[in-house]
């Protein structure tokens, strides 16, 4: 049977759909055109109606009878003169016209006082950097005409700039980083400190615009987003060059709704950026973030998360569905990223002779892995004293074949130790987050870019910018994910963070069941070892092979930990080989 065409109204329904809007849109502003007159005449009747009313109500009821007879007495008078009632009806539309009339005062066409003031003190400091001796029209000279430089501006209630067109000279050097700096500088300095502006670089026409930016919202809690897996969400943005925006709640208490542009961070086999690395200044939200991304991770994956502050940030994690391991030692870390770097072997293997046979990748090797590592600098000082070896050594293999193996790796670190980081994790992690107070130079040194808004001093917790591999530098702000056991934090933001807590599969304070080995294939996830309560640290996570047995239960922390450690990870290969046989 032949199929049939759809009808012409929902083939081209929205183009004509618009037409139709447009035509109507039209029509209405040319009829308000034309019977402009009209409506201002109806407008002053009804004014001179409401006000003859008004003083009708006002005049006392003994007065009302001779209020009448004199209005009865002109009445009688212009009916009965020479062209007295068309006298009368040109005389009332003139008044009601005139009563009709818009009354909003007019906005002023230019500038005031004190707004061309300071307009032309910032024409004036932007002459040395806009203007040669050899230019014979100059368009910035001392005494000159400022409004020909800039075409557009707005001030807000105080009078400070909040936007502002600049026309430059072609000549002017805006293709080179320190002449834009020069120029950034001085505008915020010269337009009121404490605001964060917007620079938009048009070389093509020679204007610059700049644009006073919003604050990002602070009072946005931990939720769930609304994204794919894969997806990350590591903060909000503006939507200036964000083309996504995602329902959240906000507020005291999450009553009020709206559409947040967010910075979503993409992991997985076709990420381009499978790694991140976010530096921060003490108390800038460096371990916030980091509990976002495990909140976020544990819906779809596995988390191991290592602690090199040691400060019990990440304890509320302990013993919860998907995290595998919360390390604070130097022990239980390396032991931790030696599972993880075996780990992300044995999937390379198991993901290769899958691929040769022909046979999708075994689902163990599709869960994601997360490996968070919160100040990984600290251990490195601690190993050199010991003579052990440098955990961040061992992540050279998880960020180098992590990709393919659904392995991803999240380093945070203060921003003064970015030079103490390891190679590897400077190489790999192309996704960098900086938060904090920090200088044009070091966000610079960090992303590879320089922001296109100027940096101020004071900001909140959780405020930095974000950039992904070669794109543009955002603005970022962190959702609030507090620690909830810290006294300091408020019910509410404690409340979302505990409601987006898994269900606690392994309790601190219980000793969790033995794994019983296979015969037939090696249990590679690792196995916790509780102690007792007066102990502080947990054993670190081993690799179990088959026909081996669990560190024992007896004996103190130190122990436990020696023998976690003298145990060998069982190597990749041996174990595909065992399966195989």
């Amino acid at each position: 049977m032949a199929r049939r065409p759809l009808p012409r109204i929902l083939s081209n329904g929205s183009a004509q759909l618009a037409r139709s809007r447009e035509l109507a849109r039209t029509a209405a502003d040319s009829a308000t055109d034309v019977l402009h007159p009209l409506i201002t005449i109806t407008r002053g009747l009804r004014r001179l109606a409401s006000a003859g009313r008004r003083r009708w109500a006002a005049t006392p009821k003994d007065r009302r009878g001779t209020l009448l007879f004199a209005m009865a007495s002109l009445v009688l008078v212009v009916a009965l003169a020479p062209y007295g009632p068309l006298l009368a009806v040109v005389t009332l539309m003139a008044a009601a016209a005139w009563q009709g009339r818009d009354r909003t005062p007019r906005a002023p066409e230019g500038p005031d006082g004190p707004q061309a003031e300071r307009l032309k003190s910032l024409y004036e400091a932007l002459v040395p950097y806009f203007s040669t001796a050899e230019d014979p029209e100059p368009l910035f000279a001392h005494g000159g005409d400022w409004q020909k430089a800039f075409s557009e501006y707005a001030f807000d209630d105080t009078g400070r700039i909040t936007e502002l067109v600049i026309r430059y000279p072609a000549y002017f050097t805006d293709g080179e980083p320190e002449s834009r700096a020069r120029i950034e500088h001085l505008l915020s300095a010269k337009s009121g400190r404490g605001r964060e502006y917007h620079f938009g670089w048009d070389e093509e026409g020679n204007r610059l615009t700049v644009r006073v930016l919003a604050p990002l919202p602070t009072d946005i809690a931990a939720q769930p987003f609304v994204t794919a897996p894969g997806e990350t969400v590591l903060g909000f943005t503006d939507p200036t060059r964000v083309q996504r925006t995602l329902p959240l709640t906000h507020g005291a208490h999450g009553e009020e709704r709206r559409d947040v542009p967010p910075v979503v961070w993409r992991t997985g086999v076709r990420s381009t950026e499978p790694h991140l690395l976010v530096l921060g200044q003490p108390g800038s939200g460096t371990s916030t973030l980091l509990r976002s991304i495990a909140l976020q991770a544990l819906h779809h994956g596995d988390v191991v998360i290592v602690d090199g502050g040691d400060t019990g940030e990440y304890a509320c994690l302990t013993g919860r569905d998907g995290v595998l391991a919360v390390e604070c030692g130097l022990t239980g870390a390396t032991t931790s990223l030696e599972w993880a770097a075996h780990e992300t072997e044995r999937r390379l293997i198991a993901a290769n002779r899958a691929h040769q046979a022909g046979d999708p990748p075994p689902e163990d090797t599709r869960r994601p892995l997360w490996l968070l590592l919160d100040r990984p600098t600290a251990f490195t000082h601690l190993a050199a004293a010991d003579g052990r070896k440098d955990p961040q050594s061992l992540l050279q293999v998880p960020l180098r074949h992590g990709r393919p193996a659904n392995v991803t790796v999240v380093v945070a670190d203060q921003l003064d130790c970015f030079e103490a980081l390891a190679e590897p994790v400077r190489q790999h992690t192309r996704a960098r987050v900086v938060l904090g107070a920090a200088t044009a130079e070091q966000l610079t040194a960090v992303l590879g870019a320089p922001p296109h808004t100027t940096p101020v001093d004071q900001v909140p917790p959780g405020r930095g910018y974000a950039r992904l591999g070669a794109g543009p530098v955002h603005r970022l702000q962190v959702p609030a994910t507090p620690d909830p056991y810290d006294d300091a934090t408020s019910d509410a933001h404690r409340q979302a963070v505990l409601d987006l807590l898994p269900p606690r599969t392994t309790p601190a304070d219980e000793e969790p069941q033995r794994l019983e080995p296979e015969p037939a294939e090696p249990v590679t996830r690792p196995v916790f070892v509780s102690l007792d309560k007066a102990s502080t640290r947990k054993a670190p996570v081993v690799p179990v092979a088959a026909g081996t047995e669990a560190p024992a239960e007896e004996g103190p922390a130190d122990e436990v930990s020696a023998t976690a450690a003298s145990k060998e990870p069982v190597p990749a290969e041996a174990a595909v080989a065992e399966s195989s046989s």
